[in-house]
């Protein structure tokens, strides 16, 4: 009887640490996908760009008052979600200065796990082209699809990643000075970094408005440069949302947007949008402001982000090398 009553309490106790490694398994999915709506919803998408994108920012030109307000923003952003700073910065800012400019990338870091030392970067800029200076009426570049929505973007899932712990590798939170200058910020940070030691790079540019290919889509750069762009696919089966290549291949974007200061190192960094490029009456024009926005279409873009790049977060998936010529 002693045995058999010994051999029942094994029994008990495998199966309870069998059971809670079950319920270990499936409480972060659940975690992740309440993260999900209550972390990248609507209403905080839009402050996020109703704050970066308004009068008082002056348009964010590189080196004016305008972006200092801009950065500040996003360092008490990356300060209240928790972000570390990068390297050995005492501070988010990584300084430079370039065509007579005291210029700053603002970068914030969320430390990896089993996989810290391989590092997936999450961009877009927050910069850009500042106010007319002999106009009437409206005479300030306001930003709010370019790139307002790719920042208000970034905010929100270094937020996300950070509430669901789900990052095995370190994610590098940059918002990018100098875009609308020729890439400036990003080159200075690409100039710095050990490019073999970089999984992926996540840029997003102009997520506010619907694209071409209907709801529920975004297209990327340089789609067949590397497999990033099929993981993604893959990762967004059964979530409703699809993910196309840059249909406007003459326009060159592969080139055009901040992913390329990565991709010229061999890094697969691609570019998120869902601009209608070819259709837009508000591109680089002072009435891109946030009234011109979907708030729903950016919302579920950075959800879909955050579901199609999950397994490169998580160390699951390593995209191939980008191919540039």
């Amino acid at each position: 009887m002693k045995n058999l009553l010994t051999f029942v309490a094994l029994i008990s106790i495998l199966f309870s640490c069998n059971t809670n490694q079950k319920s270990s398994t499936t409480d972060n999915p659940n975690k992740e996908n309440s993260a999900l709506n209550t972390i990248i919803n609507s209403e905080t998408v839009g402050k996020h760009i109703t704050k970066l994108s308004a009068d008082d920012m002056e348009g964010r030109k590189s080196g004016t008052k305008g972006i200092e307000k801009a950065a500040q923003y996003i360092e008490n952003e990356y300060k209240r979600i928790g972000l570390t700073y990068y390297k050995n910065l005492n501070n988010f800012r990584q300084n430079f200065s370039q065509k007579g400019l005291d210029l700053f990338n603002i970068v914030g870091i969320l430390e990896g796990k089993s996989k810290k030392d391989e590092y997936v970067v999450i961009s877009g800029h927050y910069d850009h082209l500042g106010v007319i200076s002999n106009g009437n009426g409206d005479t300030i570049y306001n930003g709010a699809d370019d790139d307002a929505s790719g920042i208000s973007a970034v905010i929100t899932l270094a937020e996300y990643f950070k509430k669901t712990g789900s990052n095995e590798r370190t994610i590098i939170f940059v918002a990018f000075t100098g875009e609308e200058m020729g890439l400036l910020g990003s080159n200075y940070f690409g100039k710095n970094i050990n490019a073999s030691k970089y999984i992926a790079g996540i840029n997003i540019e102009m997520i506010g408005k619907e694209s071409k290919f209907g709801p529920k889509t975004a297209w990327l750069t340089g789609f067949n440069r590397s497999t990033f762009g099929k993981i993604v696919q893959k990762n967004l089966k059964g979530s409703g949302y699809k993910l196309y290549p840059d249909p406007y291949k003459r326009l060159q974007l592969f080139f055009r947007s901040d992913n390329a200061s990565l991709a010229e190192l061999g890094i697969p960094a691609h570019t998120f949008s869902t601009g209608p490029i070819d259709n837009d009456p508000h591109y680089h024009k002072v009435t891109d402001e946030v009234s011109t926005l979907n708030m729903e279409t950016i919302t579920e873009t950075v959800r879909a982000i955050a579901i199609g790049t999950q397994s490169i977060i998580d160390g699951t998936d390593t995209p191939s090398r980008v191919v540039i010529r």
